[in-house]
């Protein structure tokens, strides 16, 4: 059974170790959504995830399966854009040996409902590396568009990598 939860300050050890378990290094290739191939740097800090846990404006969403956490992902309220009401989905991840089982679905549409609910959003909007075609056809297979805009990769210097922008009605 799946539980879901929002995140608290004191979760923010085991919702590191997920993350960086997931995106990066030897243990992240047991999934198909890593970017161990692409980076090996940390994908992200103790710090930067304990201020989107206290941002009024960002919810972290847990789903734990027998007490053990197994999946997470971030939804932040970007107001109005273009006369919609706007939502950014990130950080969604699943632990690499339960990926492919249905909880990433199960994550997004949770995190779009309440995006939906908390923010009144219209309109949920993510990045993908754009080289990840794979995991962007995922994306698309559950309804998001990809726009014609691309952004510069947000961490560390040096990546020539561009991001990949979707959107998902809500509506």
């Amino acid at each position: 059974m799946i539980r879901f939860a929002l995140a608290q300050a004191g979760d923010v050890p085991r919702l590191r170790a997920l993350v960086e378990r997931a995106y990066r290094g030897e243990s992240a290739r047991q999934g198909w959504t890593h970017e161990a191939d692409l980076l090996d740097d940390e994908r992200t800090s103790a710090d930067e995830l304990a201020e989107t846990i206290a941002d009024p404006a960002a919810r972290v969403l847990l789903a734990e399966i027998e007490g053990k956490l197994a999946g997470t992902v971030t939804i932040r309220d970007l107001g109005r854009n273009s006369g919609k009401a706007r939502a950014y989905l990130g950080m969604l991840c699943v632990d690499p040996g339960l990926q492919a089982e249905g909880l990433g679905r199960a994550l997004l549409a949770d995190a779009e409902d309440m995006a939906a609910e908390a923010f009144g959003a219209e309109v949920m909007e993510m990045t993908v590396i754009e080289v990840r075609t794979d995991l962007i056809a995922w994306y698309e297979r559950r309804g998001y568009v990809r726009s014609s805009e691309t952004r510069p990769f947000p961490y560390g210097d040096g990546h020539a990598f561009r991001m990949a922008v979707l959107e998902r009605s809500l509506r």
